[in-house]
């Protein structure tokens, strides 16, 4: 039987970006003992926490939580922290990956005594900060009870959704469902920009009609995200109206699942968010 992890343990948390810094800050404001890592040590500023100068430093840290870019950080931490890591550790795998890394990596993390949960969020960088995101995890359910108090420093509700990797489908299916809303959005807003009509009449207008969204009652968080980006030198590529409906058709490719939308979504969606983000935030 694996020891509790309380207050007393020692938690560690890999990245630092747009999500990572605040969910970050949360943990500390609920009094966990905290040690971060970021590959840009200047992320760390305003963080009143042990700074690691590698990934290496995290090795006495009871649970890992990652909130890196993409798959191959993601791995690339997991194989070098799985093997030097105390029994019964935890890697909490908070990026945005694809359902069959998670699977590979938790039974990876098995191999070695180890437990690890995809538990990606949702909620932006505000909720990040208040800790109150929402969390789908994937994994098991004896592991998930174990690392629940530090994810209820960050989120409002935590699901368990099933086994490893089920968190990162969920987490796709979100964004495509989020990316699908957002485009449509746009596309109206630019037709009746057409005729004349401004972007806050038409959101006015559907705010107590059928077109009416999350996307719409939240009009302006994609330009406010796409600056963050920008001011912390995130590649287009890797931002998650790219990367993420990229993953969504390579995890679709996986289990031979037709997702014609999210193709079409991800030759164009990014350009489209990118260009409303340069006009300035909506009014």
């Amino acid at each position: 039987m694996t020891d509790d992890i309380d207050r007393t343990s020692p938690v560690g948390f890999a990245g630092l970006g747009n999500l990572g810094h605040p969910m970050a800050q949360a943990l500390l404001r609920d009094g966990w003992r905290l040690t971060v890592y970021d590959r840009d040590e200047r992320r760390a500023d305003g963080l009143d926490s042990e700074i690691a100068a590698g990934p290496a430093d995290l090795a006495g840290c009871r649970v890992i939580g990652l909130a890196v870019p993409d798959d191959q950080a993601v791995t690339e931490l997991v194989d070098e922290l799985a093997p030097v890591l105390q029994t019964g550790s935890v890697f909490l795998v908070h990026s945005t990956i694809l359902p069959a890394t998670a699977k590979r990596l938790a039974q990876k993390a098995e191999s070695h005594q180890l437990g690890l949960l995809d538990v990606p969020v949702s909620g932006g960088a505000e909720r990040a900060l208040t800790g109150s995101l929402t969390v789908m995890a994937g994994g098991r359910a004896e592991v998930l009870d174990r690392v629940r108090p530090v994810l209820d420093s960050v989120a409002e509700t935590v699901l368990h959704v099933g086994p490893a990797g089920a968190g990162a489908a969920v987490k796709l299916a979100n964004q495509l469902m989020m990316f699908a809303a957002l485009a449509g959005v746009h596309e109206a807003l630019e037709l009746a920009a057409a005729y004349d009509v401004p972007e806050q009449t038409v959101l006015d207008a559907v705010s107590t009609s059928t077109g009416e969204s999350w996307i719409t009652r939240n009009w302006g968080f994609f330009d406010r995200v796409a600056a963050a980006y920008d001011a912390g030198g995130t590649p287009v590529r890797d931002r998650p109206w790219a990367k993420d409906l990229w993953d969504v058709v390579a995890a679709a490719r996986d289990c031979d699942v037709q997702v014609p939308v999210a193709g079409l979504l991800g030759q164009h969606l990014a350009e489209r968010v990118e260009a409303h983000a340069r006009k300035g935030p909506a009014s």
